[in-house]
């Protein structure tokens, strides 16, 4: 039997915001969405020029985006400073979550804003201080540097991800564990992360996307070798604007929509955990 779309009773004016209140959603949307859009048909132009109407189709730019050297370097400096990073980022927010939840203390909020500060404060700020923090090491023009700086940039995510699964954990899972002599590094790997492994995964997705996508604070750090495809779609935007770059938007576009898809499975797997746990 059909369920009716609205229920009984319903007035012609609440009829009315309900299409009203879709329709302006669905503009809002096309609103955000279409200035991404328009920039995957021109990837594939064969013109040399960003316009439309597109004279004709071809993968020309897509060729010259593999065969070019600097473009190629920056890809595989972006495949090792953001892996790099959010394996540490993955490390710390997971760990600093864990001992958050499970200790309270005088000055905790304290604590919890200034661990994530990174996500408040404007990224020319932090990509400054780092660089002034960084410079009498000698590190600035590093990857080690980079990769650093980029986890701190990381960790925050993993945190407060990691906090909102720890919220519907049950603590006497670990009693359990401990009255069986498990001891707290055993427990820890053998209950409590494989119960808040959707909120682990979920933040390193986060913090892999932030390294990925970062400009502001690798404009600071990164030296020549150190370039990423985030400042080397910046510079080329600044000198020469070549559809190779709308070729590597539509890559990190689709990259990107993979990411969301990932994790919004990741937040409904925890949803139907947590509500199955709820119902027994």
């Amino acid at each position: 039997m059909r369920t009716p779309l609205f229920p009984p009773h319903t007035s012609p004016a609440e009829r009315l915001w309900y299409y009203l209140h879709r329709a302006f959603c669905a503009l809002v949307l096309v609103f955000l969405l279409l200035p991404i859009l328009v920039i995957i048909p021109l990837s594939f132009s064969d013109s040399t020029l960003l316009l439309y109407p597109i004279p004709a189709f071809s993968l020309k730019w897509y060729h010259a985006l593999f065969e070019s050297d600097s473009w190629m370097r920056a890809a595989k400096n972006s495949f090792i400073v953001a892996p790099s990073a959010t394996i540490i980022a993955t490390v710390l927010g997971t760990l600093a979550a864990v001992g958050l939840h499970k200790v309270q203390f005088m000055g905790k909020s304290l604590l919890m804003a200034i661990l994530i500060s990174p996500m408040i404060v404007p990224l020319v700020v932090v990509g400054l201080g780092i660089y002034l923090f960084y410079a009498p090491y000698g590190i600035a023009s590093s990857y080690t540097g980079l990769i650093l700086a980029h986890a701190a940039l990381g960790a925050p995510f993993v945190l407060t991800t990691v906090l909102a699964t720890l919220q519907v954990f049950d603590d006497n899972l670990l009693r359990a564990a401990y009255s069986l002599g498990a001891n707290p590094i055993k427990a820890f790997f053998t209950v409590t992360l494989p119960m808040i492994a959707p909120g682990v995964i979920a933040g390193a997705l986060f913090a892999f996307a932030t390294s990925f996508d970062e400009v502001v604070v690798t404009l600071f750090l990164a030296g020549p070798e150190q370039v990423t495809l985030p400042r080397q779609m910046f510079t080329g935007i600044r000198e020469n604007i070549s559809p190779i770059i709308a070729a590597v938007a539509t890559i990190l576009i689709v990259f990107s929509t993979g990411l969301l898809l990932t994790l919004e499975w990741l937040r409904s797997r925890s949803q139907m955990a947590a509500t199955a746990k709820h119902r027994q």
